[in-house]
């Protein structure tokens, strides 16, 4: 079983003028977009600003009140079953049953997805993301990090073309943010296309070939990391020139910093 890959160099994911409100509330504003194949896209925002209404349309849980989107081809209002075919949504909990061990939990998810034997497909996802040696004990057991690439490997069991992190390293230690990073990065390596969407800029920093900075319900830039530092001039600092950082652009253009940690509560839009 495959996720229905489509041989054409069309983007993955090509969104035009997508807008929703919820009663009087707009949340996307008239979104434009496009994510290549294979590439690791980041849709950085803060909280409220609509990263999880955006991957919700387009993992077709939700429908768009204007505009047009597509994912590996398909479009996602009048095509919603070959584009659920063709992608995976990993939320920003992971999803694992605790009681079961890693690999029963993959097996269960091979087994719902009616792959003809399940067994080889599982301990090979084991194998992939460093968890064989784990994959016999309950994943009540496990560390965040470890969790979070079990979640990871069950959402890529039926190989999709696209996969949707909506804020994959939410509430993880530093050290398992690190863990999730290298997943990640060896899905694009692997083929994958990655959209993800975060509000920690030093992720989207590290990870993305792309960057699309979301506000108010709009993209007000998008580019690789190269691109958006150029909006920007280096600052001299002891007559050294400093390049500016994705923090300085993203602040630059959506405001004041506030005072304080960064938030890291689950995002409400």
């Amino acid at each position: 079983m495959t996720g229905g890959r489509t041989g054409t160099s069309e983007p993955a994911v090509r969104v035009r003028g997508l807008a929703k409100s919820y009663k009087d509330l707009a949340v996307l504003r008239g979104l434009d977009f496009e994510v290549e194949r294979g590439a690791i896209f980041a849709l950085l925002g803060s909280n409220g600003a609509g990263k999880t209404t955006a991957v919700k349309i387009l993992s077709t849980l939700l429908r768009a009140d204007a505009g047009t989107a597509s994912v590996n081809g398909f479009d996602v209002a009048r095509e919603p079953a070959e584009v659920r075919r063709s992608i995976s949504l990993t939320g920003q909990f992971a999803a694992v049953d605790e009681i079961l061990t890693g690999r029963e939990n993959l097996l269960l998810v091979a087994q719902l997805r009616h792959l003809p034997d399940p067994g080889p497909v599982a301990d090979d996802l084991l194998e992939r993301f460093g968890l064989t040696d784990a994959g016999g004990r309950r994943v009540a057991t496990w560390s965040g990090g470890m969790r979070r690439r079990l979640d990871i490997a069950m959402s890529l069991i039926g190989d999709p073309a696209v996969i949707f992190l909506d804020e994959p390293t939410t509430g993880l230690d530093p050290e398992s943010r690190v863990e999730v990073w290298r997943t990640i990065q060896r899905l694009a390596e692997q083929g994958t296309t990655v959209l993800l969407t975060t509000q920690y800029l030093d992720e989207a920093e590290h990870l993305a070939d792309q960057i699309a900075i979301l506000h108010e319900g709009r993209i007000i830039v998008d580019g690789t990391l190269a691109e958006l530092k150029q909006l920007l001039p280096p600052a001299e600092v002891e007559y050294v020139e400093k390049q500016p950082t994705l923090e300085d652009v993203f602040f630059a253009l959506v405001g004041t910093r506030t005072a304080g940690p960064r938030p890291t509560t689950e995002e409400r839009a």
